[in-house]
């Protein structure tokens, strides 16, 4: 039986570390040998197949081969070309926030990415019986929170969590989650998080994020690069938020976005820290606690990077760090196994992002100061354009009559 355990956490180590690599190459963070360069060879190959066929999906929606199902309300698009990193999340709550303050009912439709689902035998027992499919799971009615970030997914109930009268639903179907949306909670305006890909479901106004710290990767198409669809399709934004910004000028990123897209509204922001959250008890605390702090820090996000500059860039020394694949659940015992470490390198606080921190069971006693980073979006260029497309959505009419 221990052999049995041994191999499987042996299989597993390897899977965990191949993914890394694998990351890595995509990322172009591996240091370049042999290896590297004939496995990138590889995965290049693999991007000429799936730059195909985003290509022929996206031309047969374009002339109607397949349709798209508009619902008789309005749907804002929010979405990025890239892979994770572009800091979305915050961007959906803040327009979901300000659109709910001037009186629209929202939804945001969620496709639940790393959610609990009833999985491929429940899906075939329903066939075999002709069951009908499962409703849409509705994390938040607006009033209350009904689930977990184990079945809801982490971004889902982060904003249903941080939105007290937004509605937010997953289903991997948008279409049927807008329906029940409409139906059952009266909503009036759709809000699709991560839906740049989502085509069969028609948005009136579409939001592309790009982060300006790593606009397109190297170019490629996954997946040997980052990119979902190619960069031309920068085309299809109403409005380009660039994201991660640090207000100083880029103008090679000027000049891809307006040779793809000379009309779109640039909206320019960054994503500060806040504050500390405790863990344990939602108390918050000042970021000045971080100067000249010794920190250990662990995150499951696209690009780990991020966080850790945003701590030392506070003035905190990392003394210990540890890196998983991006939305990876942690278990008790690898908890356990960093918060050892944190305590054996001198580390004063452990941190981690407001994203991984849903994934860690409420009762989880760390030991020691444990904290999580709380973001908020600020809007560094465009602000008028920002409250001209709140405006539009809110107010058609009185936005078209300003416009004449």
């Amino acid at each position: 039986m221990n052999n049995i355990r041994r191999l499987k956490r042996r299989i597993s180590r390897g899977i965990e570390n191949f993914a890394h690599f694998t990351a890595d190459v995509i990322y172009d963070r591996a240091e370049p040998n042999f290896w590297v360069r004939a496995y990138a060879v590889f995965l290049k190959a693999l991007s000429f197949v799936f730059e195909a066929i985003v290509r022929a999906r996206y031309a047969m929606y374009k002339n109607r081969i397949f349709r798209d199902a508009p619902l008789g309300c309005l749907v804002v698009v929010v979405g990025n070309l890239t892979v994770g990193g572009t800091g979305k999340t915050p961007i959906v709550e803040k327009f979901a926030r300000s659109l709910a303050e001037r009186g629209r009912k929202v939804a945001i439709l969620s496709r639940g990415y790393k959610s609990k689902s009833d999985g491929a035998f429940g899906k075939f027992i329903r066939w075999l019986t002709h069951g009908e499919a499962p409703k849409p799971k509705v994390v938040s009615d607006g009033k209350r929170v009904l689930l977990d970030s184990e079945f809801a997914g982490d971004e889902p109930y982060m904003l249903a969590r941080n939105l007290p009268g937004v509605i937010v639903i997953v289903d991997k179907n948008r279409v049927r989650a807008g329906h029940y949306a409409i139906t059952e909670f009266g909503a009036d305006t759709l809000v699709l998080d991560d839906g740049f890909q989502y085509l069969p479901l028609r948005g009136q106004l579409q939001l592309l994020l790009v982060d300006k710290s790593n606009p397109f990767g190297n170019m490629g198409l996954l997946p040997r690069g980052i990119l979902r669809e190619p960069v031309s399709h920068l085309k299809r934004a109403s409005y380009i938020f660039l994201t991660k910004s640090d207000g100083s000028p880029d103008p090679e990123l000027d000049r891809i976005i307006r040779t793809y897209n000379p009309t779109a509204e640039i909206i320019e922001c960054s994503h500060k820290p806040s504050a500390l959250v405790d863990f344990s008890t939602g108390a918050r605390l000042d970021l000045n606690v971080l100067k000249g702090a010794k920190v250990a820090c662990f995150c499951a996000i696209a690009v780990p990077e991020s966080f850790e500059g945003l701590l030392r860039n506070l003035g905190a020394e990392i003394v210990f760090s540890k890196r998983f694949l991006d939305h990876h659940r942690f278990d008790s015992s690898e908890l356990d196994s960093f918060f050892d470490k944190a305590r054996a390198s001198g580390a004063q606080m452990a941190l981690t992002t407001e994203k991984d921190s849903v994934r860690i069971d409420s009762s989880y006693d760390a030991g020691m100061p444990f904290y999580y980073t709380k973001l908020e979006i600020e809007i560094l260029e465009g602000a008028d354009d920002f409250e001209s497309a709140v405006e539009r959505i809110c107010f058609p009419k009185r936005a078209a009559d300003e416009d004449k």
